[in-house]
């Protein structure tokens, strides 16, 4: 019974120690129980009884991961001698040593030992409540399938322990009898020669277990590297918690301070005036940004945002929604906000309204940007993101590149989009960030093709692969993922490889989420697992690091170099404007703009210096040019066909008001705008000797023209001067003599007008007379000759009866026909009308001026109404009406102009300016020449040398 206790507790002891993880050893004896190592090795009395140092197999675990740990396999247990053999001397042994007491005391003293260490160890272990996230879940599942209470309970005092033990020393003196029985060559060593076979099975597993410690090994430096992850980011998220604090404190005014502006916002200033500078990104342009290029689709924006941190840009689903370049300038500040470089406004990034109010007005401003006709535009839309945490960086997110033009898109959608991004990647100094679609065939790929040109030996290229969570799911070899993150399918070299998962497809889904999420796939990953990837690799916080090391890394590198290049091209331009503008100023477009403003107001308030009798002069002269014709054609003649003087007064009256009624007020108003435009057009375009300046011309006409245009007159105007002009015409009392003449002098002028226009016509239609036949030799055409042997008949019938009406009757047609056809001439009816009205017309005309002679002396039978009078002078009395109708009329509208209208043009005037201001194409393209363009140039070099000397300075600082 004792012997099979003995041999029980060997066995339990050996399969303890072969059981323990990670325990070094250099025999299997070496791991045996106090007891059992007792048993089967030699005692050495000179050596004092020690407890065997304790070993314990410390593994590093992370909350970052939660990794499932590999079950541990029990080892099986090897017995070291077969306890059925009867050996005469073992049983001697036996019996002498008492073996029944020392598995007794074996067995209390181990149960004291592990009670007194238990109490012991649980006095000295600090209080662990704030590490818990260390210790991995399982561990704190232990109590629920052990029950250390009872176990506890299970175990004997002390007290009872210590009378139990048995005597050491005796049990030493023993061991010393034993000493030759374990040497080698006794016979000891045929008792123990049946445990080779145990001892050879015990090596055959050890290197077995070799490739699971292996293995362990791979998954312990796994979870290690995600456990210092997981503490860099717990401290970086204390760090941003603290300056976010600080930066508010300076933010409200508590340290009593001006705050600088920050070296990403100096820089970025730098880079905004460089866009406007050099919109083509010349060789001049060399200074470092991060350009963000990829296929479409393939997940350039949403990097963007995770580096960000907000949901910034607008979003498609499978449409182009990138239009135009999106500059980034991201930086360190108390509040995540977000402001375009334009405008005052800061968009919340902590609001979902403001959000997506960020997201239309860019979507807004892309779609303004782009020209008529196209679908991309080359025009950067500038975007300032601040925020606690963020990497300070400047990024260009371009549009998406495409293979093939789809219905909507304009034909040279493709050519173009290349040409942007080859534009930005060009830039030596420019980082590329190359974003790849890792869940679609690496061979569709066409922007490594592009990078690849740009930078061949990949100096300034970060590869990033996208949807890695989707390539891990439907790519059937893993290790094509990688071959993909290290470039071995693609032509493509570059200074980094990065892997990243930007959500799981739904636009809907926050930042965090986002995160969470894709550091729960790289947690559970085989690339990481299998060491495909690094942890260095993977997640956006790692590649924004690495984005912003190598920005900053690349600025530091150039940024000197590109000050002193912009230093030599500001010394050239200063020369070369010393050499062809040796007496100008420096003006650029803008203070050109401003000089010619002032100019141009200047002009527009001249017109109120004009003064009242010219005004009267100018629309009383134009008035009556644009309604004489009507006057003599429509009222004159007319009434002076009637035989008597009762009907011709009646006619002109009766016509009178008809015109005043529909006509004359509008007339009247269209002539004075059209004198407002001329007199503003003469101020405009007048030069000023010496002091007049060409390249103003341009736009002070195109300041006239638009304002004109905006220009429109007060329409109460019309009825207040028809009022006037009806009053003005039912006036025929005419008071003096000087009256009189005065309107006998306009009549005989308007009168002698017509007639040298009507002899003019005749002229054209009869041709030349005898004298200028006979002097400039030239002849009549054939219709010439019938028109003049057509005004002879006429002229005769006119001779015949003085007194004939305006029309010819059909029957004088018919004979004056019939007269030509005698001589041989054939003659067309409408063509001896059309003679006859001329003719008549001359007739009326020279009559109607005898007339006017006669009538000089008539005021005298005006006074008595011509009575006892065969003279009768009516039309001069209508041509008095008219003309004091037009003196009012012009006086009318020039107190219009002068207190009203002058006003209204100078107020249209200031604004077509303002609007002008504002608009930039505008002024570049009515402001041109070598001069404003190189004063433009002067002026932005300038500009950017003195900013990136104080951006070298505070970087210096910095340092």
């Amino acid at each position: 019974m004792w012997r099979t206790r003995a041999t029980a507790a060997c066995v339990i002891c050996r399969s303890l120690a072969n059981s323990s993880y990670g325990m070094k050893r250099k025999s299997p004896l070496q791991n045996l129980h106090l007891v059992s190592r007792s048993i089967h090795r030699p005692y050495y009395p000179s050596s004092k009884f020690q407890r065997p140092p304790l070993r314990i197999s410390i593994q590093l675990f992370s909350s970052l991961n939660r990794l499932p740990l590999r079950k541990t396999k029990l080892l099986n247990v090897k017995y070291g001698y077969q306890s059925h053999r009867n050996f005469w001397l073992a049983r001697l042994a036996s019996r002498l040593l008492k073996l029944r007491y020392l598995i007794l005391g074996s067995a209390v003293g181990g149960g004291y030992t592990a009670k007194k260490t238990y109490d012991q160890w649980k006095d000295m272990m600090p209080d662990l409540d704030e590490y818990k996230w260390i210790v991995p879940d399982f561990i704190w599942e232990l109590d629920e399938h052990i029950d250390f209470e009872k176990l506890i309970k299970a175990l004997p005092d002390a007290d009872d322990l210590a009378k139990l033990l048995p005597d050491f020393d005796k049990i030493g003196e023993s061991f010393t009898s034993l000493k030759g029985f374990f040497s080698p060559g006794s016979p000891g060593e045929t008792a123990f020669r049946a445990t080779d076979q145990g001892y050879d099975n015990d090596k055959q597993y050890k290197k077995v277990s070799d490739k699971e410690k292996i293995d362990q090994l791979q998954e312990e430096l796994l979870r290690t590297q995600l456990k210092y992850q997981r503490m860099l980011e717990r401290l970086e998220k204390e760090n941003k918690e603290l300056r976010k604090l600080v930066l508010q404190r300076d933010d409200k005014g508590i340290h009593q301070r001006k705050l600088k502006k920050s070296l990403i916002d100096m820089y970025s200033e730098v880079l905004d005036i460089l866009s406007d500078y050099d919109a083509s990104y010349n060789t001049q342009d060399h200074l470092p940004r991060v350009v963000v290029v990829g296929d479409q689709s393939a997940g350039k924006t949403s990097v963007l945002e995770m580096i960000a941190q907000a949901r910034i840009f607008p979003r498609g689903s499978g449409e182009m929604m990138t239009r135009s370049p999106v500059k980034v300038t991201l930086s360190e500040g108390p509040h995540h906000v977000a402001l375009f470089k334009d405008s005052s406004r800061e968009f919340d990034l902590t609001k979902e309204e403001d959000l997506a109010a960020l997201r239309n007005e860019i979507e807004i401003r892309m779609r303004n940007s782009v020209k008529e006709g196209c679908t991309v535009s080359t025009e950067t839309i500038s975007l300032s993101v601040k925020g606690p945490g963020l990497q300070r960086m400047v990024l260009v997110d371009l549009p998406g590149v495409i293979s093939t033009v789809t219905s909507g898109m304009a034909p040279d959608t493709k050519e173009t989009i290349f040409s942007i991004s080859k534009a930005y990647m060009q830039n030596p100094n420019a980082i590329i960030l190359c974003i790849q679609d890792g869940s679609v065939d690496a061979e569709r790929s066409i922007v490594t093709d592009l990078v690849s040109q740009m930078d061949p030996q990949g100096k300034r290229t970060i590869f990033v692969l996208t949807k890695v969570d989707l390539a891990e799911k439907n790519v059937a070899s893993p290790s094509r993922i990688q071959q993909i993150i290290e470039g071995k399918l693609f032509p493509m070299k570059a200074l980094g490889y990065f892997a990243v998962v930007t959500g799981k497809g739904n636009s809907s889904e926050s930042i965090e989420s986002i995160k969470e999420y894709e550091e729960e796939f790289f947690q559970n990953s085989k690339l990481l697992k299998t060491c495909m990837l690094k942890a260095h690799q993977v997640t956006t916080k790692n590649l924004s690091l690495a984005v912003s090391d190598c920005f900053w890394k690349m600025v530091r590198e150039s940024v000197e170099q590109q000050a002193d290049a912009f230093k030599a091209t500001r010394f050239n331009l200063e020369t070369e404007w010393k050499n062809n503008y040796p007496r100008l100023r420096e003006l650029d477009r803008n203070e050109l703009f401003e000089k010619a403003k002032n100019e141009i107001l200047d002009e527009v308030i001249s017109l109120t210096q004009v003064t009242p009798k010219h005004w009267e002069e100018i629309l009383q002269k134009t008035l009556w040019e644009r309604v004489s014709t009507h006057v003599i054609e429509n009222i004159y003649l007319p009434a002076a066909q009637t035989m008597n003087s009762g009907t011709f007064n009646t006619t002109v009256d009766i016509k009178l008001k008809q015109w005043t009624d529909k006509q004359l007020p509008n007339k009247a108003v269209e002539v004075a705008w059209e004198t407002l435009q001329e007199e503003f057009s003469r101020f405009m375009t007048e030069q000023k000797g010496k002091e007049h300046d060409d390249i103003f011309d341009k736009l002070k006409q195109a300041v006239k023209e638009e304002s004109i245009k905006r220009h429109k007159w007060n329409e109460r105007a019309e009825d207040s001067l028809r009022v006037i002009q009806h009053n003005a015409l039912e006036d025929r009392s005419i008071s003096d003599k000087q009256q009189w003449d005065a309107a006998i002098h306009f009549m005989e002028e308007t009168l002698q007008s017509r007639l040298k226009d009507t002899e003019s016509v005749i002229e054209d239609m009869v041709g030349p007379d005898w004298k200028k036949r006979w002097l400039y030799w030239i002849g009549r055409t054939k219709e010439q000759n019938v028109r003049n042997e057509t005004k002879n008949e006429l002229e005769k019938l006119i001779k015949c009866n003085e007194e004939h009406a305006a029309y010819l009757a059909n029957d004088e047609v018919t004979t004056v026909r019939k007269n030509l056809e005698a001589r041989g001439i054939t003659v067309d009816p409408c063509l001896i009308k059309d003679t006859w009205h001329q003719i008549y017309r001359r007739y009326f005309l020279k009559t109607a001026l005898n007339h006017c002679n006669l009538c000089r002396r008539g005021f005298y039978y005006y006074q008595r109404h011509f009575v006892d009078s065969e003279l009768e002078c009516n039309d001069i009395v209508l041509f008095w009406r008219i003309q004091r109708m037009l003196a009012i009329t012009a006086n009318t509208l020039r107190q219009q102009l002068t207190n009203t209208e002058v006003r209204r043009l100078e107020k249209n005037v200031k604004e077509v300016l303002e609007d002008f201001a504002e608009d930039n194409e505008k002024k570049v393209k009515l402001l041109t020449g070598k001069r404003v363009q190189l004063a433009e140039d002067l002026k932005k070099v300038r500009e950017i040398q003195e900013k990136l000397e104080a951006f070298i300075e505070a970087l210096h600082q910095e340092k």
